[in-house]
């Protein structure tokens, strides 16, 4: 089978493919089936949380939910319900907030579509990654996608302008959710499932040239802004790993709630926010002193998607029933819900 995967992947990822049928519609056309899932990745679970640069839109997803949900921030209404995906995997906007990408594992695309008409594009709407597509990270310019694929265990660089692939690196071990470029994008870090580790990948050259070990069952990672430090999820420990990069090893962890998820770092770099799943809460750790300094209760399994305002002060965590808890940083409490379950189901 994992012969039969790779082959199907290298194959895919060789040229931009256009597939019609694959491509997820919009609310209008809700009444098209939904693909069969695929059985591979039905054991793997996890959520999707974009926030656009302008801060008006927020695109989401379950992966257990073959539908993908915009939000119009302004007013914590539903914009669109984007249907056709079996298990949504990552979604990340483009640069310029025109466009965004959704990764889907068992269709094995990323869909690229328009953010006014939440439509896709009428070129280079579907980039083929192959079965297991799972997560994903956008250049700085936009120019470059990097999608981890699970199934291959590969990461393929695809060119957005084209929608062809122009690399497929080898060497992972079921590479999901965690992908991160650092500041600078010369380098890539991709998390590996499968021997707990990080890989580290030169983005000039398109390959692996090294990789740090000691996490369990890893889960999201951030990098600091000075690319000198990672931060990781041990949902096995129930801790977050500090990682000192360029020595490539765990320096200390810090302990945290129940199977966290996040390792979200706030953008003056000062905090590291992480979803604990099974305790329904989120860790907030001093950078400076590596302590909780908060926990915040009131979600419903928050897991890696959380994201902050620019400024810092408001920070978005996404639900289980795709619903976004607005979290006021200053207090450290829920301040607001974004659309209800309720919303999204009537839509």
């Amino acid at each position: 089978m994992n012969t039969f995967f790779r082959t199907t992947a290298l194959a895919l990822c060789s040229t931009f493919v256009l597939v019609a049928a694959s491509v997820p519609a919009n609310a209008a056309n809700a009444a098209e089936a939904t693909p069969a899932r695929v059985t591979f990745d039905g054991q793997i679970r996890n959520n999707s949380l974009a926030l656009s640069p302008d801060e008006a839109t927020a695109v989401v997803s379950y992966s257990e939910r073959p539908d993908v949900i915009v939000y119009d921030l302004a007013t914590g209404a539903v914009r669109g319900v984007l249907r056709g995906y079996v298990t949504p995997r990552n979604i990340v906007f483009a640069p310029d907030g025109k466009s965004f990408y959704v990764s889907d594992s068992s269709l094995g695309t990323v869909t690229r579509l328009d953010t006014t008409t939440l439509k896709p594009l009428a070129t280079a709407s579907t980039l083929a990654a192959g079965p297991g597509a799972f997560g994903t990270a956008l250049s700085k310019d936009g120019s470059a996608l990097y999608v981890n694929n699970q199934a291959s265990s590969t990461v393929t660089r695809l060119d957005t302008a084209s929608g062809q692939a122009k690399a497929v690196i080898t060497g992972f071990a079921q590479p999901r959710q965690g992908v991160r470029l650092s500041p600078d994008g010369a380098k890539l870090y991709v998390t590996n499932f499968l021997g707990d580790k990080v890989t580290i990948v030169d983005t000039q050259t398109d390959k692996i040239e090294g990789e740090i070990t000691g996490f369990n069952k890893i889960r999201a990672i951030s990098v600091t802004a000075d690319g000198k430090t990672l931060f990781a999820a041990n949902s096995g420990s129930n801790d977050i790993a500090v990682v000192d990069i360029a020595a490539r090893r765990v320096t200390g962890t810090v302990p945290v709630g129940r199977d966290p998820y996040g390792a979200a770092l706030t953008p003056d770099g000062r905090f590291v926010y992480s979803g604990n799943l099974a305790d329904n809460t989120v860790s907030v750790i001093d950078v400076a002193t590596l302590k909780v300094v908060a926990t915040i209760a009131g979600f419903k399994q928050p897991r890696q998607a959380i994201v902050f305002t620019r400024d810092g002060k408001t920070a978005y965590v996404l639900n289980e029933d795709l619903s976004i808890s607005k979290v006021e940083r200053a207090g450290q409490r829920i301040v607001a819900t974004v659309a209800a379950a309720q919303a999204v189901a009537a839509y």
